[in-house]
């Protein structure tokens, strides 16, 4: 055994106090040097992340502290007999408590035996990896106070993009930003990707590139990284150092996600479809009901690791905030993945995605159109879940499929995609409920089968422009344009004042519905709670039929529930319950029913919101990001009026002429 540590106590024991390096603690000088971490620290510390060097944790970590507002010192070092280091503890400053002294005037105690703290030590692949973090402190922390702390003395913080230097030459350096890599088990890796992805035969454990790809990759990061300063991506390589996975987002999709994150649809068709590029994409549905971008990644395989990986990325990058529903394909490396790494969401499978691989997996069986029809029926108009057992069961029965392997797996699967089992799952219109519903991929008409990996990189922006373009448009058209009302029902009135656009024509066709509905009456009062039964005729594979919908009524509470669902299915109320509550008299819809996401009088920034606190006026970085963070919420702003955007003009030329008195 040649492990020993300076420390009085055993190996194992990493709360030893014995040999301790506290303040800057003669190792700032070495970091400051290096300058390893490039950027500002996205992210806490967290188990299983790497570093390559000792310096490189505590510089990590140092940036995080001054960030969060307290010191950091080497509380604990562990050496080798041949004097190399193999393990580390750092603590916040305040940990443990000074030794009592015998002087006539001691200084007072500052320490309050604070828990915080990381734990490292040398791995194999001769990288440090963190075995163990604790974040929580038992003292007030405050950003503005970072600056105070003997370890931030020295520090120097990178940056994402060339500093104007003296020499021309180095205004053209550019070193991308090293971030934190989640790797197959949730811990997570550091590398620093240059652009210099290799590519193998190896399926699986690595991204099959062409020539030109990992070019055109380092192209756009690089790009990206200069033009916006919350751009966020991550690289998974394996053992040799190869491009296996990959994810990236930019500064507006993590935005979008804090106001459209509560339903996220997670499309790997590019993947599973064998396309060039093994896209897979995050994407939400904004206050218009339009498909928003949440993020993206590229896949080696469809192995519950890369999946995994790429979902602890995108979580870490939207802040460890899971979604409350996700829709994906029907994979089960996907499925078992979003178990994985989402345990308490909602997790739904693309209904659309299952019904158009219909005539692929029935279409030789004998009567196929007419179990086509049997299928439609049971999944799209069963009201109950022993309506749709029964029908599914007179189906398979009747034409003798029962051993039917594909659909046994629709049939295991049948909570998870049948609507009739997903009412209680709020949804936000991303989940299809009527035949012949098909949900698009955010880059249809931009990426298709045999689009190279080069080709889709040089059109990912158009693909963004386009659909920031439609959103712009729909916002001036529900700020500006009148919607014209086709009836003057209360309920529309309410929502015209409130509700975009094509949210409202959506609503429209539940109030246009409501005259369809030609008996509401009362079957039943329990407590508080009265039952309706609403009998409308709808259209059936072609023929029309009368049906019943049971709508429960709380007049205390001011509830209401239709048994189709509706609400959480599309985020507004069905034409039943509007019934309901117009034969009790009410006016307008009840508060709980009118959703924040589809409104238009709330302001949504597409900028990250940055607090200026810590700040160091005296580091060109720190004023360049500041000022490059406030200009660009002046744009936002300054965009959307005509009267805003002359004023914004005005007021930077007067800017501009002032500093340039100065």
């Amino acid at each position: 055994m040649d492990e020993v540590s300076l420390n009085t106590d055993p190996v194992g024991d990493d709360d030893a106090d014995g040999f301790e390096i506290e303040g800057d603690c003669g190792m700032s000088e070495c970091i400051g040097q290096n300058g390893v971490i490039q950027g500002e620290n996205p992210l806490p510390p967290a188990v299983g992340m790497e570093f390559e060097s000792y310096e490189d944790v505590y510089y990590f970590y140092n940036c995080y502290a001054k960030e969060q507002g307290f010191g950091v010192r080497v509380s604990n070092t562990w050496y080798r007999k041949s004097k190399e280091r193999y393990r580390g503890k750092l603590s916040c400053s305040s940990a443990g408590f000074k030794k009592k002294s015998e002087a006539n005037r001691p200084r007072p105690e500052t320490r309050t035996g604070c828990p915080a703290m990381v734990k490292f030590r040398l791995m194999e692949n001769k990288r440090w990896r963190i075995i163990e973090v604790e974040l929580e402190h038992n003292h007030l922390i405050s950003p503005a106070s970072g600056k105070f702390y003997k370890s931030h003395k020295h520090l120097g913080i990178g940056t994402k993009r060339a500093l104007q230097l003296d020499a021309p030459e180095e205004v053209q350096k550019v070193r991308l930003f090293r971030t934190v890599i989640v790797d197959v088990e949730g811990n997570g890796t550091a590398e620093v990707s240059n652009g210099e992805f290799q590519n193998s035969d190896n399926q699986c454990n690595q991204l099959r590139l062409k020539e030109g790809d990992a070019q055109a990759i380092h192209n756009y990061f690089s790009h990206m990284q200069l033009v916006d300063p919350n751009f966020f991506y991550v690289v998974d390589l394996n053992e040799k150092g190869c491009l296996r996975n990959l994810f990236w987002t930019d500064a507006r999709s993590r935005v979008a996600y804090g106001y459209f994150g509560d339903v996220v649809a997670i499309d790997t068709t590019c993947l599973t479809d064998k396309y060039e590029v093994p896209l897979v994409s995050f994407v939400g549905v904004n206050h218009h009901g339009q498909s928003v971008l949440l993020g993206c990644g590229l896949l080696a395989g469809e192995t519950i690791e890369s999946y995994a990986w790429l979902f602890r990325a995108w979580l870490t990058c939207m802040l460890g905030r899971p979604p409350q529903a996700i829709i994906t394909d029907q994979c089960r490396n996907l499925q078992a993945a979003v178990v994985d790494v989402f345990p308490r969401a909602s997790h739904c499978l693309c209904l659309s995605r299952i019904m158009q691989k219909v005539p692929e997996k029935l279409g030789g069986l004998y009567e196929y159109e007419a179990i086509r029809l049997a299928l439609n029926s049971a999944v799209y108009y069963s009201l109950r879940p022993e309506e749709f057992e029964a029908a599914w069961e007179d189906m398979v029965h009747h034409h003798g499929i029962r051993d039917h392997i594909w659909l046994q797996t629709l049939y295991e699967d049948r909570k998870r995609w049948v609507p009739v089992y997903l009412k209680e799952i709020f949804l936000a219109g991303m989940f299809p409920t009527q035949p012949n519903e098909v949900v698009g991929s955010f880059f249809d008409g931009y990426l298709d089968r045999h689009t190279s990996l080069k080709e889709f990189l040089d059109k990912y922006d158009q693909a963004l422009q386009a659909n920031h373009q439609l959103e712009a448009l729909a916002d001036i058209d529900s700020r500006n344009a009148g919607f014209m009302l086709n009836s003057r029902c209360y309920f529309e009135l309410q929502l015209a004042k409130l509700y975009t656009n094509d949210i409202l024509r959506k609503f429209e066709r539940e109030v246009e519905g409501m005259y369809s509905c030609f008996s509401t009456r009362q079957i039943n009062i329990e407590g508080h709670i009265i039952t309706y039964m609403v009998r409308e005729q709808i259209e059936v594979e072609g023929n029309r039929e009368t049906r019943d919908f049971e709508v429960f009524y709380n007049a205390t509470e001011m509830e209401v529930l239709c048994i189709c669902g509706l609400f959480n299915f599309r985020g507004y109320l069905c034409r039943h319950a509007l019934s309901v509550l117009h034969q009790n008299g009410m006016e307008e819809i009840p508060p709980q029913y009118i959703l924040s996401r589809w409104r238009k009088d709330i302001k949504r920034s597409h900028v990250l919101n940055h607090s200026s606190g810590g700040i160091d006026i005296n580091n060109p970085v720190h004023r360049y990001d500041h000022l490059y963070k406030c200009i660009m919420q002046v744009v936002e702003e300054g965009r959307k009026s005509q009267d805003h955007f002359k004023d914004t003009v005005q007021a930077l030329d007067e800017i501009l002429s002032k500093l340039h008195v100065s």
